[in-house]
């Protein structure tokens, strides 16, 4: 059996523009991972991907530029939908540079966020196909590129990385599915509902998979995880980080008690 190297691989999967393309090789990725074809020989040279591969559309633009529209039209409707559809395309991107990224941890890191990947990607599928159900294509709207310029700034530190990435903006996916689900519920809407109850039990898993191997970087640096995680954040936000936060999802992902306490003083403090 031909052996191939894992980073690599992972690496065409990131740069790859083609959204079939891209689907198919995170496929092969774990259908290679399955076979044991990989070595895990670190790459001569870690390239700095300062924008992942994407097609062409959707075409990105600042956060406040993205057109406000009202979920009871269906061009509204359409909309949201569409911006679930970007985030979980961002997050196969996300997983995908978490696997090249960093290239000295332990196994278990990569089946990890291997696993990640393929569920991401399998999310993206299934929001496309309700996309496509609706009328609509990914790429028909405008997105913007936050979670992936984050993921471009924390490419120097694992830690940094599984602090804000995962533990931050994804688990920020905990506190707004739950009201998402219920404005597709109230224009009845069942089969987004179902796909974000969904995403919703998987997220808590990624976001777990974050907190796990951050807690595990900080024992090897010798660092206490809270005070690591606190100063992270009030470093990246300047004390913007802003709730309402969904304790009993974030406490399912592993957050500790410091930790929920210390989210509970940020929301009342608001």
């Amino acid at each position: 059996m031909t052996e191939h190297n894992f980073f690599e691989s992972a690496y065409a999967c990131l740069i790859e523009k083609d959204l079939d393309r891209k689907i198919s090789l995170v496929d092969q990725l774990q259908q290679g991972w399955e076979k044991g074809i990989y070595n895990f020989n670190p790459t001569q040279m870690i390239y700095r991907v300062s924008d992942a591969g994407r097609p062409a559309l959707p075409e990105l633009v600042p956060p406040k530029s993205l057109p406000k529209r009202r979920l009871g039209t269906p061009e509204g409707h359409a909309a949201l939908i569409h911006s679930i559809a970007h985030i979980e395309f961002n997050a196969i991107n996300l997983a995908l540079d978490a696997l090249y990224r960093f290239q000295t941890l332990p196994k278990a890191y990569y089946q990890d966020w291997l696993r990640v990947a393929t569920e991401e990607s399998y999310h993206f599928q299934m929001i496309r196909e309700h996309l496509y159900h609706l009328g609509y294509e990914y790429g028909d709207f405008k997105a913007h590129n936050g979670l992936w310029v984050t993921t471009f700034e924390t490419d120097h530190d694992p830690i940094v990385r599984m602090a804000l990435v995962p533990r931050t903006l994804e688990a920020r996916g905990l506190d707004v599915t739950p009201p998402m689900i219920k404005k597709l519920r109230a224009i009845g809407d069942k089969r987004g509902v179902e796909i974000l109850k969904i995403l919703l039990n998987d997220e808590i898993g990624h976001v777990e998979v974050g907190t796990r191997w951050f807690r595990y970087l900080c024992k090897e640096a010798g660092l206490n995880p809270f005070k690591e995680f606190v100063n992270i954040i009030e470093s990246y936000f300047h004390g913007d980080l802003r709730g309402p936060f969904n304790f009993e999802a974030r406490q399912e992902a592993g957050f500790s008690e410091e930790e929920i306490h210390w989210l509970k003083s940020i929301e009342s403090g608001q």
